[in-house]
């Protein structure tokens, strides 16, 4: 490659490559059926009317979901929106339009779901962004047009047109299988204290907690009491070491 071959131009060349390797062909579509899958179903309940999930209201997540129901059109407004992203994904001609809209609904939903501790999607939700994210940079060649550094080709330079390579690339999926691994034990470790999804679930985590008492109360906080997430925190922080039951 030429000394003075641009960004831009590096970049073409390797996506040509990356793109006409077989395999990650195949991982591409994967990842537009599973990401489409994921918002179907979502979608389709939003607009339909119903409810999205079964979440006492005292719930974190529970409160959000709740006064997103009563919000009239506009609960139906992003159960279109999903089911719009999931179609679209799902036909090759409209894919990096599906990516593009997919993609701040998706981040949202990442956003949401770690602000309030949500079990229900702590592992997916970043992994569909992970997602979401190799699908843009899959249609690299239709979006770097927009780019701030994209600067067009010289002809000496331009990219054949057609790259087909049938070689398995072994360490694009162990880094794959990496990400995955290390996004999962990340979030096993992230939070000392969850909601969970019920009282009984949440009580689980008490068991072989150093703050025992102050988790149930935390628990109860959440569950009993429909405090909000930041109050049952500060209370649970601001009790110290474990006290008998009975003080």
């Amino acid at each position: 490659m030429p000394p003075n071959t641009n960004l831009s131009t590096k970049l073409d060349r390797y996506h040509a490559r990356i793109k006409g390797n077989r395999w990650l062909r195949y991982f591409t579509v994967f990842n537009r059926v599973a990401l489409a899958a994921g918002f179907l179903p979502s979608g389709f309940v939003k607009i339909a009317g119903e409810r999205f999930t079964s979440l006492s209201n005292n719930h974190p997540m529970g409160h959000y979901l709740e006064a997103l129901f009563h919000t009239g059109y506009y609960y139906t407004f992003i159960g279109v929106a999903q089911m719009t992203a999931a179609i679209l994904l799902l036909i090759p001609r409209t894919a990096t339009l599906g990516a593009l809209l997919y993609f701040p609904i998706i981040l949202n939903i990442f956003i949401l779901t770690y602000s309030v501790r949500f079990d229900g999607s702590m592992l997916t939700s970043p992994l569909m962004v992970l997602a979401n994210l190799y699908l843009l940079a899959w249609d690299y060649d239709k979006l770097k047009f927009i780019l701030p550094f994209y600067k067009p080709a010289v002809p000496a330079t331009i990219v054949p047109p057609k790259v087909r390579s049938n070689k398995f690339p072994f360490r694009f999926f162990a880094g794959v299988a990496a990400t995955v691994f290390t996004v999962a034990v990340i979030i096993f470790n992230l939070y000392n204290i969850k909601p969970r999804n019920t009282l009984a679930e949440c009580r689980t985590q008490c068991r072989d907690s150093n703050n025992s008492q102050a988790c149930f109360e935390f628990c109860d906080c959440i569950h009993e009491n429909g405090q909000s997430l930041d109050q049952c925190l500060e209370t649970y922080r601001a009790a110290g070491e474990d006290r008998p039951p009975n003080q």
